[in-house]
C-alpha cells in the first residue's frame, strides 16, 4: 500500500494505527466504506469542513450514519450559523480532496470537533488522505497529532 502524508505523520511520531486500503477511483459513502472494511458504520468516520457567517472554518468528524447537524456544530464552536464549505474550495484550502479528506495533515490546523459518540469505541476509522485509504486508531493516540474536542454535533 503507498503510504500516504497522514501515514507518514503517525508513523514519524510512532503512533500506533492500522491501515486499510480498498480499490476505488472515486469517493464512497460512510456506509459504503464499512460495507467494504466489514465495520460497524458507526466506528467508520467522515470527515467534513464547514465555514461560518464570520468566514472561519471549522472541521468535524461524524459517524458514517449520521448528518452532521448545522445547528449543533455551530454551538459547538461559538458561532451563530454555520454551513458545509463548497466542495471546489476544499482542495486549495486543505490539501484534501472530496471523499479523501483526513483531521490529520491539513495545509493549516482548524478548530476540530468530534462527535460525543467516538468515545464509545476503543479506536476509529478514519480517511487517511487518500481515496481509498483509511487509518484506525484511538482518541488517545490521535489527540497526539490534533488538538480537537468532543461534543454532539449530529441529528
Amino acid at each position: 500500500m503507498e503510504k500516504t502524508n497522514v501515514m507518514r505523520i503517525l508513523d514519524q511520531k510512532k503512533i500506533p494505527h492500522k491501515e486499510y486500503s480498498y480499490p476505488c477511483d472515486e469517493a464512497i459513502s460512510g456506509m459504503e466504506l464499512a460495507e467494504v472494511l466489514g465495520h460497524d458504520p458507526n466506528r467508520v468516520f467522515k470527515t467534513l469542513v464547514t465555514v461560518s457567517a464570520s468566514k472561519k472554518n471549522y472541521v468535524f468528524v461524524v459517524p458514517a450514519p449520521h448528518e452532521l447537524d448545522l445547528k449543533l456544530a455551530a454551538k459547538a464552536v461559538g458561532e451563530k450559523k454555520i454551513e458545509m464549505l463548497k466542495s471546489k474550495e476544499l482542495l486549495p484550502l486543505t490539501g484534501y480532496v472530496h471523499g479523501g479528506c483526513s483531521p490529520i495533515g491539513m495545509k493549516k490546523f482548524f478548530t476540530t470537533v468530534i462527535d460525543e459518540s467516538a468515545k464509545s469505541f476503543d479506536t476509529i476509522i478514519f480517511s487517511a488522505g487518500k481515496i481509498g485509504c483509511q487509518v484506525e486508531m484511538s482518541l488517545a493516540e490521535l489527540e497526539k497529532v490534533v488538538r480537537f474536542k468532543t461534543a454532539e454535533i449530529t441529528e
